[in-house]
């Protein structure tokens, strides 16, 4: 398990706001416990999912998002390392190296949108 630290280009409120959602957001991943994710991710949440290749799956609302992130969160024998969180404003970037069951991995970078203290909009892209 890896964790990094937040950077964030101005210590504005949003930016620690974002900083703190995007704490919690990682932790989920890093302990593999989704229980957190209902007080993160807003009603009208999107998500843009990884897969399938080339332009990935689009999940909107809570419930949907919800129940995408927890079914990776949960998912037996992986994990992610993360490289970076870089947070300004109500925008994050977190850039992660996947850990599968199989031993393979993947990087890629979840491009993230908090408004009004919640997760709106998440874009997932990975090399390859």
């Amino acid at each position: 398990m890896s964790q990094n630290s937040i950077t964030s280009s101005h210590p504005d409120d949003q930016s620690r706001q974002t900083a703190e959602i995007m704490q919690r957001f990682n932790d989920v991943f890093q302990l593999h416990d989704p229980s957190a994710l209902g007080e993160l991710v807003a009603e009208g949440c999107v998500i843009e999912n990884t897969v399938p290749a080339p332009d990935g799956a689009r999940l909107a609302g809570k419930e949907a998002c919800v129940a995408l992130w927890s079914a990776i969160a949960t998912q037996p024998g992986t994990r992610f390392d993360l490289e970076e969180t870089f947070v300004s404003g109500e925008r994050a970037t977190i850039r992660w190296c996947y850990f599968m069951a199989d031993g393979n991995s993947i990087r890629g970078v979840n491009l993230m949108r908090v408004a009004d203290g919640l997760i709106v909009e998440a874009m997932g892209y990975v090399k390859g």
